[in-house]
C-alpha cells in the first residue's frame, strides 16, 4: 500500500512564495491570561443579545502558494473565503484524490465562500448551509486578526460534521469571526460526502489512477497540508495547529490521530460527539476490497450501485460511464434525512467511510487501545441527549438489551419508573453512540500518556426548553463553543444562553492557545487518568461544574454492552 506522504500530486507542493505581512490593530485579551473585569462581563452579554452594525471594508492582499487574494475586514476580524486548496473533483478527477489547486494571475477575490460539497441538503441541520452544493467545493477558508506581530498565532482547523452525507463550511454557525477576535486564526474547509467521497468499485482499480478510497478524508489531508504551507501568510504559526470536529468531523479528527502521515500537521485535537467504538453508528468501518463475514466490502457495494444505474462491468468503459452519471443521480438516496427514513429496498449502494489503507486504516476503537494514535492533548465529550438509534416498544424491550443486567440498567435509567420510553430511549441510545466511546477513548488516551480532559455539554438554549425537555441535543453545543448564539437563535438569545457561551469558547480558546483549557479564573477543568474520568459539565442549570462523572453507573453498564457483539452483525450492510 502506498504511503500518503509519496502520492504524487497528493503530496506537498513546494513553491516558493511570499507571505504579505497582515496589517491590523492591537491583541484584545479576555479572562484566561488576559484582563477580565465584571462590567466587561455584563457588557459582553448584552452586546451579545444586540449585534452592532458590521464595519466592512477591502481587506489586504495575501499571497499563498498558488496566488495573491483579496481578502475582507468586517468589525476588526480579516477574512478569506472560498480559496482553492485543490483542484475541483470534476470530470476526470471525480473519485480521485485530491489534485493540486492549480494557480492564478493576479488577486483573487476571495470575499465569499465556495460552493459546499454535492449533497442532498438537510432541512432540520443544526448548521444549515450558506452555500448552494456542487461537485467544484475543494475550497477553504480563514478569519485572522489584521494585527502585525513577530509571533505566529495558534491556528484551529474546523471540521464538520453531518454523518459524511451533509455538511458545509458555509454554514452562518461556522463562522470564525470570535476565535480570530480571540487572537487565533481560524480554518474552515469542505470535504466530500455521500458517494461523491466514499465510493469504491473494481473500475477504479483496474484504472490505478492513484490512492483510492476515502476521497473526503483525503481531502481532509489536503487541507491540512495547504495549512501547514500558507497558513503563516496569514500570521498562524504551522506548528500549533489544533484540528476540532464535531459528529462526522469528531470521526475524522480521530482517523487524523490513527494516520502517522498526518500526525506532523497538527499538534492537538477536539473530539465532540464522534464516536469512537466499533459498535457504534460512527465505528467500526468496512474493507475496501474484502467481504467480511456478512459486512459487504465498499466495492461490492459500489458494484450495486452502478447495477442500479444500469451500468455492468470493471473496465475503462464502466469508469466512464459511472463518472458521466449526473451528480444528482450520484446523490440520490444518500443524506440525513434519507438514512434516518431507513435504507431503500434492495442491496446497500452507500457506504461511510471503510478501511483504505491511507486514511483509515483500522477501526478507531482498535487504533486507540492499541496506542497508534497521536499522543497530543485532548479534549473529548458529547452532548447530554447525544444522538443514537435504538427502538423499543416497551421499556422491557428497551432494558433487555442489557441481558443479565437489565434490571441494574433500568434502576440506573429510570429509579422512579417515572421517565418516559421516548426519554429512556434517547438518553441509553446517545449513551451507546456517543457518551460512553467519548469516556473510552479519553481513558485510553490517559492511559497513553496524553493530557485529556472530557466534557459533558448539558445546557439547552432558554429559547428551546419548552420543546426540548430530554437534555443537550445532538451537535448543539456548537454555537457555545463557538460563541456565535447570533447566528442560531437570533432575538431569542437572552443573556444566560450568552454566559454559557462566553464560558465556553473560553475554554476553547485557552486550549487552542496553551495546550490545555485552564487559565486564569473559572471553574478548573481536571485532567483524565486511566481510572478517573472527572470531567466539566456544562450543567443545565447555567453553571459550570467540575468533578466525578454523575452518570457514571449508566456508563459502566453502557461499556459491558460496548463489548459484546452487536446482535444486529448477521445483517449484510
Amino acid at each position: 500500500m502506498m504511503r500518503l506522504c509519496s502520492m504524487g500530486s497528493y503530496r506537498d507542493i513546494d513553491r516558493s512564495r511570499t507571505a504579505e505581512e497582515i496589517p491590523g490593530r492591537r491583541k484584545v485579551t479576555t479572562q484566561f491570561g488576559r484582563p477580565w473585569h465584571f462590567a466587561g462581563l455584563i457588557v459582553g452579554v448584552l452586546l451579545a443579545t444586540v449585534p452592532a452594525p458590521a464595519q466592512t471594508g477591502d481587506g489586504p492582499i495575501v499571497r499563498i502558494d498558488t496566488g495573491a487574494v483579496r481578502t475582507e475586514v468586517r468589525n476588526g476580524v480579516l477574512s478569506a473565503k472560498g480559496i482553492p486548496f485543490a483542484a475541483p473533483p470534476v470530470g476526470p478527477l471525480r473519485w480521485r484524490a485530491p489534485q493540486a489547486a492549480v494557480g492564478w494571475s493576479g488577486v483573487r477575490d476571495a470575499r465569499s465562500f465556495g460552493h459546499d460539497c454535492m449533497q442532498i441538503p438537510f432541512s432540520s441541520d443544526a448548521a444549515p448551509l450558506g452555500a448552494s452544493p456542487a461537485e467544484d467545493c475543494l475550497t477553504l477558508n480563514v478569519w485572522a486578526p489584521p494585527v502585525k506581530s513577530s509571533a505566529k498565532r495558534s491556528v484551529m482547523v474546523w471540521i464538520y460534521g453531518g454523518g459524511f452525507v451533509n455538511g458545509g463550511s458555509s454554514a452562518p454557525v461556522y463562522d470564525g469571526a470570535a476565535f480570530a477576535r480571540d487572537g487565533i486564526v481560524f480554518v474552515s474547509f469542505n470535504y466530500r460526502l455521500g458517494r461523491f467521497g466514499y465510493f469504491a468499485h473494481p473500475g477504479l482499480t483496474a484504472a490505478a489512477e492513484g490512492p483510492l478510497g476515502n476521497f473526503g478524508l483525503m481531502d481532509q489531508h489536503a487541507a491540512l497540508r495547504w495549512v501547514h504551507r500558507n497558513i503563516a501568510a496569514f500570521g498562524g504559526d504551522p506548528a500549533r495547529v489544533t484540528i476540532v470536529g464535531e459528529s462526522a468531523g469528531g470521526a475524522s479528527v480521530a482517523h487524523l490521530m490513527g494516520v502517522p502521515a498526518t500526525r506532523a500537521l497538527f499538534s492537538q485535537a477536539v473530539i465532540m460527539s464522534g464516536g469512537g467504538r466499533d459498535s457504534g453508528a460512527l465505528g467500526g468501518p468496512r474493507d475496501m476490497r474484502v467481504d467480511v463475514s456478512n459486512v459487504l466490502s465498499a466495492e461490492t457495494i459500489g458494484v450495486n450501485f452502478a447495477t442500479a444505474n444500469g451500468i455492468a462491468g470493471t473496465g475503462a468503459a464502466t469508469l466512464a460511464k459511472l463518472r458521466a452519471l449526473d451528480a444528482d443521480a450520484i446523490a440520490k438516496g444518500v443524506g440525513i434525512g434519507e438514512l434516518m427514513r431507513g435504507p431503500p429496498p434492495g442491496p446497500p449502494t452507500f457506504t461511510a467511510p471503510f478501511i483504505d489503507g491511507i486514511t483509515v486504516v483500522g477501526s478507531t476503537e482498535t487504533l486507540f487501545r492499541s496506542g497508534a494514535v497521536a499522543k497530543v492533548p485532548l479534549i473529548i465529550g458529547a452532548t447530554s441527549a447525544d444522538l443514537g438509534f435504538l427502538s423499543a416498544s416497551s421499556k422491557e424491550m428497551l432494558f433487555a438489551r442489557f441481558g443479565n443486567k437489565a434490571l441494574a440498567a433500568r434502576t440506573a435509567y429510570d429509579p422512579t419508573g417515572t421517565r418516559s420510553l421516548p426519554e429512556l430511549t434517547q438518553r441509553i441510545a446517545g449513551d451507546m453512540t456517543m457518551v460512553e466511546p467519548a469516556r473510552y477513548l479519553a481513558t485510553r488516551m490517559a492511559a497513553l500518556g496524553a493530557p485529556v480532559w472530557t466534557y459533558r455539554f448539558s445546557y439547552v438554549a432558554q429559547s428551546m426548553r419548552s420543546e426540548n425537555t430530554t437534555g443537550a441535543l445532538h451537535a448543539t453545543e456548537i454555537p457555545f463553543f463557538f460563541d456565535n448564539l447570533t447566528a442560531k437563535y437570533g432575538d431569542r438569545l437572552v443573556p444566560a444562553d450568552a454566559k454559557v457561551a462566553q464560558s465556553a469558547h473560553r475554554y476553547l480558546v485557552s486550549f487552542v492557545e496553551n495546550g490545555n483549557p485552564n487559565g486564569t479564573g473559572g471553574v478548573r477543568w481536571p485532567t483524565v487518568h486511566s481510572d478517573d474520568v472527572s470531567l466539566l459539565d456544562f450543567a443545565s442549570d447555567g453553571r459550570t461544574v467540575s468533578g466525578a462523572d454523575p452518570r457514571l453507573g449508566q456508563l459502566d453498564l453502557v461499556a459491558l454492552l460496548e463489548t459484546a457483539t452487536d446482535s444486529s452483525s448477521g445483517n449484510a450492510r
